[in-house]
């Protein structure tokens, strides 16, 4: 069957050479895979060009390039942001992990419990919820309000910390120790500042904890923690700058059917000074100590010899006087045979004696230790 197509203008069909030699040439212009190949990689090449003369010329982003790099998409705050506005605003804090905090509140967990039960008369129960580490402006702007912050300061580390008190815990201790039913639960009048009876109740038993905290620092490190003030409005309860990170530990108090969360709050500024004793592992109620290294460590300590240097008499003279010194020349010291040297031991004066001779040897009578008859 032909086509119509394949009839030429006179209206008769082609024949098959004439359709056959068509054919042929067709395929002979056809360009074959390196012609392809060639081409593809010209192309490549221009484009790698264009690229770089457009990097060395300082191409200029647009605003959109600019705002995506940062983290502006136009979104709104619950969107999750991306760029480096993302890595900025993070309220996850990269931490270091001090083993030895969690000892140290496991211990104060279970010495409230009896002080808060001998403070208040009633069964009183304290858990550890956790131990997080968060942004102290971050910290600042999630406690809820109404609560009372109390600020207290390590006296030995020279820094500060703060204490929460949520309001639950707070009526839970005045119907308490006021004498309130057991059973009921404590009646809360909201948008009221806290009186002068709930804040003094509030703070005894804040001087409560913080000895409590002292004695469960004791063994690692002998720290007193001072109260300062009481605070219900969180810009005056700042200890630290908002982008510093903090330690925040989470504990609950529960009083029967009644209670509250208490949370306590520690600067990384504020544990610096502790915080080589805070990486160690816990060993036992040695916290950290291997009495097996101790005991070796001192019996090398007795077994090691040390040089003991017996100075007569000490003078201060000018370095052009030492350089003219002479073989044979003779120095006069001020001392005389009775008074008493010094043996030392590189700088450090550890016994004073009196010259003498045993046999045919030069002696020290010791007299003194350490500069004590």
């Amino acid at each position: 069957m032909i086509d119509n197509d394949d009839i030429s203008d006179d209206g008769t069909a082609p024949d098959d050479d004439a359709l056959a030699a068509e054919w042929a040439a067709m395929a002979d212009e056809k360009p074959d895979d390196d012609d392809i190949a060639a081409q593809w990689e010209k192309m490549a090449e221009q484009e790698e060009d264009e690229l770089l003369s457009s990097v060395q010329a300082g191409r200029v982003l647009d605003q959109d390039e600019i705002d995506s790099l940062l983290g502006f998409d136009g979104e709104d705050e619950e969107t999750a942001r991306t760029g480096i506005h993302a890595i900025i605003n993070s309220s996850l804090v990269s931490y270091e992990r001090l083993p030895m905090l969690d000892v140290i509140f496991d211990r104060l967990v279970r010495m409230m419990t009896t002080s808060l039960r001998n403070f208040t008369s009633d069964n009183i129960e304290v858990s550890l919820d956790n131990i997080s580490s968060v942004r102290f402006g971050d910290y600042l702007n999630s406690v809820p309000l109404p609560a009372m912050m109390g600020v207290f300061q390590a006296v030995e580390w020279d820094n500060y910390g703060l204490m929460t008190v949520d309001s639950n815990l707070i009526y839970s201790i005045v119907d308490v120790l006021l004498g309130g039913r057991r059973g009921t639960a404590p009646m809360r009048i909201e948008g009221r500042p806290y009186t002068t009876i709930e804040t003094n109740l509030v703070e005894r038993m804040i001087d409560v904890i913080l000895a409590d905290m002292a004695q469960a620092f004791e063994p690692l490190s002998p720290v007193k923690f001072r109260f300062d003030r009481i605070e219900t409005n969180p810009r005056f309860a700042s200890i630290a700058r908002p982008t510093n990170a903090a330690v925040v530990i989470r504990l609950r108090v529960d009083m029967e059917d009644r209670g509250g969360k208490l949370e306590m709050l520690f600067p990384y500024a504020t544990l610096e000074p502790i915080r080589e004793l805070l990486l160690q592992r816990f060993m036992g109620e040695k916290f950290g100590r291997d009495s097996i290294w101790e005991t070796h460590l001192a019996t090398e300590l007795w077994r090691t010899r040390i040089e003991l240097n017996a100075v007569l008499d000490e003078q201060t003279m000018l370095l052009s006087e030492v350089m003219n010194f002479k073989v044979g020349q003779t120095l006069v010291f001020n001392a005389t045979a009775k008074d008493s040297i010094d043996l030392r031991c590189g700088d450090v004066s550890l016994l004073s004696g009196r010259l003498g001779r045993s046999g045919k040897k030069i002696a020290v009578q010791v007299r003194a230790t350490n500069g004590k008859f």
